[in-house]
């Protein structure tokens, strides 16, 4: 099992991390997406630990972790900071070996890699989209826009209470929809009581993650979303990098994988055909086994 550690950032922050292997092993570090928290990891880093360091930091908002009052604190560019900040914590004489990542947690890691490159050899991607080929599915999809209507939900000011009621039940559906099983056999209840875990330690910190987000779907024909445009300098990754998607994803459709290549020159993509957004959990031998060829 892994330990638990505070490790505290220059800027203030705190994330609580479940670390294994040893110490003065390259570093591999894994970050969650919501409705999560760090323990998704534990499978990963138990099989990595045996020959890399592994972290797994609860992001800001999340379980242990700092969670500041204002919305305005769960910004992409917080976000990147505090990942940043904590490599050159865990990694401090040499680039990370990898930063693995899904959902909101990929969503950063898109963005330290883009603005960071040196401070990681490789990134793995997981169910979660790159900025250029989101926004342009959100603009002009009516395929993605339907499937992310959620964000606007997530996004409403009694999302907590809304969201805890009768058992957290609304969360629930997250974890056995998204293309997933009902009742998924990987979701037992000593699991479920993880997620109870983190939940109870609060919600505010993850739906503010959406509260901010400028990429929602449309509202209306004059939304502004619609006259975003993002410079190339802040899309492009020139790291290796690795994604893995379960094309079953019912939430981030596979159509965000066109085109990714003209923003990701070094770029693998896999795809699972018979699993979800939650293909770590469904399939983790299969992600273990990529992740290895990967790195070798």
């Amino acid at each position: 099992m892994p330990t638990i550690e505070q490790i505290a950032l220059p800027h203030g922050i705190e994330l609580e991390c479940r670390v294994a292997g040893p110490a003065d092993a390259p570093v591999l570090i894994f970050l969650h997406g919501f409705p999560e928290g760090a323990f998704a990891w534990d499978e990963l880093v138990a099989h990595f630990s045996a020959n890399f360091r592994c972290v797994a930091p609860n992001l800001r908002g999340f379980a242990g972790s700092s969670s500041p009052a204002e919305p305005r604190e769960y910004r992409s560019k917080a976000l990147v900071q505090d990942i940043a900040a904590l490599i050159q914590n865990v990694s401090p004489d040499r680039p990370l070996a990898a930063l693995i990542a899904h959902d909101w947690g990929g969503a950063t890691a898109w963005n330290l890699a883009n603005s960071a490159p040196t401070l990681l050899d490789r990134l793995v991607i997981i169910n979660s989209p790159h900025a250029a080929t989101f926004l342009r599915d959100m603009q002009a999809s009516p395929e993605q826009q339907a499937a992310s209507q959620y964000m606007h939900v997530l996004s409403r000011d009694d999302a907590e209470q809304l969201f805890s009621e009768n058992d957290y039940a609304r969360l629930w559906v997250f974890l056995e929809g998204l293309g997933a099983a009902k009742s998924p056999d990987w979701l037992t209840d000593s699991v479920r009581d993880q997620y109870r875990e983190v939940w109870e330690k609060g919600l505010t910190g993850g739906l503010n993650f959406y509260r901010v987000s400028p990429v929602k779907p449309p509202t209306s024909a004059d939304d502004p979303l619609l006259s975003i445009e993002l410079p190339r300098q802040m899309l492009t990754v020139d790291v290796p990098t690795m994604v893995i998607w379960g094309m079953r994803d019912e939430a981030l459709l596979p159509n965000l994988l066109v085109g990714l290549d003209d923003y990701v020159p070094n770029l693998t993509i896999h795809r699972v055909d018979d699993a979800s957004h939650w293909v770590v959990h469904e399939q983790p031998e299969t992600v273990i086994d990529l992740i290895e060829d990967f790195l070798a």
